[in-house]
């Protein structure tokens, strides 16, 4: 199954809450993400990470170019490993 991001809400901090296609939906701490990778580095102003919005796979996007799949937020969020991605 392909997953996506139907829905995205900003909670606080680095915390985006998520709705997936699956009816699965959950919460995400990006903030070991956006201290790890330099094209990140701008979102580590709070405001600047709310500004997030779902580009057409549909996923997590901002406009500094940092993105983050549907399946890595799909497993932070619900816990569940996507079995496709362990045999690929």
């Amino acid at each position: 199954m392909i997953v996506n991001v139907q829905d995205a809400r900003y909670l606080d901090g680095y915390r985006i809450w998520l709705k997936f296609n699956t009816g699965e939906s959950g919460e995400v701490d990006l903030r070991d993400m956006v201290f790890k990778y330099n094209i990140a580095a701008p979102l580590r102003d709070a405001e600047k990470f709310k500004q997030f919005k779902l580009d057409a796979w549909p996923t997590l996007t901002w406009d500094c170019g940092f993105d983050v799949s549907p399946e890595t937020l799909y497993e932070r969020a619900t816990g569940k490993v996507i079995e496709w991605l362990q045999t690929a």
